[in-house]
């Protein structure tokens, strides 16, 4: 298995590495039987892929084995933004056959986190996210880690991660702090109970620094 180095903002950030322990604590409190899950947002730039990410290494320092894979098959930023890795393949050749499964997963730095890249852009990723193949790969992916995340495109943009959600044990929304209008939010959550996923939560991402101060002991109201 190839190995890669993870860059992951907010690392050296004590309120941001404390927000990602609770958004840890609070999964596991979701039961055991939440193992793979889909993290969507209402549209672009709210910061799921850099949550993904963060949630994902927080677990692996409890010593889980987890599983990033990169479904944003349309518009990824993983390999660009988050790595050094130039033009990998991933789960578009896996789901289209090109290669097998191990041949495109890669190590990180992190020693029980594992990544697969969106690969190259297909041109029905729909069709592929909803083929048996990427059934077949969640089932197999079961088997090996403890948790199995996966980055999807903003449901406000595509149908893809409702696609995705009605694969997994649940879905986590990520919301940038008075980005998106309550009707867009509303869409979004009514077109994830359509399609049957369980949502396991919001993330509240990009919040003021007002909102990211330590809670004195005493305060007055």
């Amino acid at each position: 298995m190839e190995k890669m180095f993870l860059k992951l903002p907010g690392n050296d950030d004590f309120f941001t590495q404390e927000a990602y322990k609770t958004l840890r604590t609070n999964l596991q409190f979701c039961g055991q039987d939440i193992q793979v899950i889909a993290v969507t947002s209402c549209q672009e730039n709210e910061g799921k892929t850099t949550v993904t990410l963060n949630l994902a290494q927080s677990l692996t320092a409890l010593g889980k084995k987890v599983l990033v894979i990169d479904a944003d098959m349309r518009k990824s930023v993983i390999a660009g933004r988050y790595t050094n890795v130039k033009n990998p393949t991933g789960l578009s050749e896996i789901l289209t056959g090109m290669v097998n499964l191990a041949d495109a997963m890669y190590a990180t730095q992190y020693a029980y986190l594992h990544l697969i890249f969106s690969g190259q852009y297909p041109p029905n990723p729909v069709e592929l996210l909803s083929g048996r193949y990427f059934k077949a790969m969640l089932s197999e992916s079961r088997k090996v880690y403890d948790y199995v995340l996966i980055d999807t495109p903003p449901l406000g943009r595509v149908i893809d991660a409702a696609v995705i959600a009605s694969d997994c044990d649940g879905v986590i929304l990520v919301m940038a702090d008075n980005s998106v209008r309550s009707s867009q939010a509303q869409d979004v959550v009514d077109q994830l109970k359509k399609s049957g996923s369980k949502i396991l939560g919001v993330v509240r991402n990009s919040v003021g620094a007002k909102s990211r101060q330590y809670p004195s002991g005493n305060r007055r109201r």
